[in-house]
């Protein structure tokens, strides 16, 4: 008797170990003997309390235990979740797709490690999930066992097994004897946490279709909402929620009260065409009463606390969190960087807002904080002594700066527009010794263009008329016409002087460096210069028929040529 009980109890078990993470809905339902037909596995459930709700949990051992599973282990998490993963996700006001705060997202990097937990406990081969093909979930699971358990064997059933859809999956676990609250009726596919519960499948895959009202489980139709608001005044230290109506709660506490307060006036349901990691569109209907609520305290107390860059940069990298977070990539250095990050963002974040909930809405009725860098004093429209306005305008002034520039007129390098000029014909050797005249303006420019435009120092005793020196009435829009209406000496000719003893003191002065220069070819006779011709026309004269007008290219040479200091005839 005893050989044959000692034989009996070591005699080992066959098939390999595999923990399932279970839920005990449609699909984990039918996974279990599914196992156990194709592997001949021993399977071990694993559930995880995040809030379901006690109605969702209760029977779930002995429901395990009849679809064939060896044993069931079920693990509070809420604490845990809400603090770690809710809280965290909070304080970086991420939001995906625009409406979706997270629910699903956050707890499943949550089950799967406590799964692998288990799995590595007992020494298991593998570890299973019930996500589709199609679905985010199996890459959260799947990233988390990869970060935490490589080692492990990943089995997903719905990319192996031959059922095509809820249906089948239906007829399935009846024809085993398990029972599920899914029908062909209603074949919706639900999930539910203290943060959230969701809807999908069924009549909701056409989103041309209003949700229908029996799916919501924790909101009341707006509709149906009672007629008077509440007040509702939410207490943070650091970014984390601590009271509600200055009552201190812990994260699972708070949470459950303000998803019944907030639940009882329609507030928190989100209808949303998302896209899915995967590629394709999927719609969801999402209730999430309390997590609405502590959103919109949250953002209007920052409001109050943060300045501008520090809410842009905040605001930028949500966005990046919220991908994350949704994406299943929850234990990378990626998120550990971006929670210190949102940490030390939150040091300030510290007070009370105080919410009105109205047949789905919520209204902000006030909110205060110690660290608060709103000040009255400065943003009232009243009297006040701590402003001067007069300083708006300096202000004003270098923060247009740069619209300026782009819109005022701008002086080509190398023009001669604010040059004054006396003399165009370029300098000959042994005639009048040439100088530089200065600009009446001191920009590089002007100065450049005035080192190229000479004037005589020393006027032959043939001239009589002074050398013109630069004044403030040359920059005169008549000056310059004037100037450049003369293209010669004033006096209209030039004597060739050989003597070097009537040079003048200022000509004796050292110059700059002689440029080889050529003498000016002599004009045809009856030629006139350029500028002449012009004024002959404007003042009505009947250009000559064997002179017309020059094409634009020539002008342009014209032009550059006297800029250069050169005479250029016709």
């Amino acid at each position: 008797m005893g050989v044959f009980l000692f034989t009996h109890m070591h005699k080992p078990k066959t098939g390999p170990l595999v923990v399932l993470a279970y839920s005990g809905g449609l699909d984990t339902s039918a996974i279990v003997p599914w196992l156990r037909e194709t592997y001949g596995a021993r399977v071990v459930c694993f559930a995880a309390d995040v809030g379901q709700g006690a109605g969702e949990l209760k029977g779930l051992v002995e429901k395990a235990k009849r679809s064939g599973a060896e044993d069931c282990i079920v693990e509070d998490l809420g604490e845990e979740f809400v603090r770690d993963f809710v809280f965290p996700t909070l304080r970086a006001g991420a939001v995906y797709a625009r409406t979706y705060l997270l629910g699903t997202s956050m707890a499943r990097p949550l089950t799967a490690a406590h799964q692998v937990a288990v799995a590595q406990r007992l020494g298991a081969d593998a570890v299973a999930h019930g996500c589709t093909g199609k679905g985010n979930d199996q890459v959260r699971f799947e990233l988390t066992y990869a970060a935490l358990a490589p080692e492990l064997q990943i089995i997903a059933p719905w990319r192996e097994w031959k059922f095509q859809g809820r249906e089948d999956l239906i007829a399935y676990v009846l024809a085993k004897g398990v029972p599920v609250q899914a029908t062909a009726e209603k074949p919706y596919s639900t999930d539910r946490n203290l943060w959230h519960c969701s809807h999908e499948g069924g009549l909701l895959e056409d989103p041309s279709q209003e949700a229908p009202e029996h799916i919501f489980v924790m909101t009341k139709n707006p509709l149906e909402a009672p007629d008077e608001p509440v007040l509702v005044t939410i207490g943070f230290e650091e970014g984390n929620p601590v009271s509600v109506d200055a009552v201190p709660l812990g994260p699972v506490e708070l949470l459950e009260q303000l998803n019944e307060v907030a639940g009882e006036h329609g507030v928190g349901r989100a209808d949303i065409v998302e896209d899915r990691l995967v590629g394709m569109k999927s719609r969801g209907v999402y209730e999430t009463p309390g997590g609405t609520v502590l959103y919109a305290a949250h953002r209007e107390l920052e409001q109050m606390v943060l300045d501008r860059r520090t809410l842009r940069m905040k605001d930028e990298l949500a966005l990046r969190y919220a991908d994350l977070v949704y994406d299943g990539r929850w234990w990378t250095p990626e998120r550990e960087a971006l929670d210190a990050l949102f940490t030390a963002t939150q040091k300030n974040v510290t007070g009370t807002v105080r919410l009105k909930l109205f047949k789905g809405n919520v209204i902000v009725a006030g909110r205060e904080s110690p660290y608060a860098l709103y000040q009255p004093s400065y943003a009232t429209f009243g009297k006040d002594n701590v402003y001067n306005q007069k300083d708006a305008e300096g202000f004003i002034r270098l923060y247009g700066l740069a619209s300026g520039h782009r819109t005022s007129p701008r002086v080509k390098r190398g023009s001669t527009r604010w040059a004054a000029r006396t003399c165009s014909r370029p300098a000959r050797k042994h005639s009048c010794s040439m100088a530089s005249i200065e600009s009446p303006t001191n920009s590089p420019t002007a100065r450049q263009s005035a080192r190229r435009t000479k004037t005589c120092t020393r006027w032959s005793s043939g001239c009589s008329t002074p050398k013109l020196e630069p004044s403030p009435a040359s920059c005169t829009p008549a000056a310059r016409a004037t100037i450049r209406s003369r293209p010669t000496c004033v006096c209209g000719r030039w004597t060739r002087s050989t003597s070097s003893t009537a040079r003048s003191p200022r000509s004796a002065a050292p110059s700059s460096p002689k440029r080889r220069t050529h003498p000016r070819p002599a004009r045809a006779a009856g030629a006139v210069g350029l500028r002449a011709a012009r004024a002959r026309l404007a003042a009505g004269a009947r250009p000559p028929a064997a002179r017309r007008r020059a094409p634009p290219h020539v002008r342009d040479a014209a032009r550059l040529g006297r800029a250069r200091g050169l005479r250029v005839s016709g």
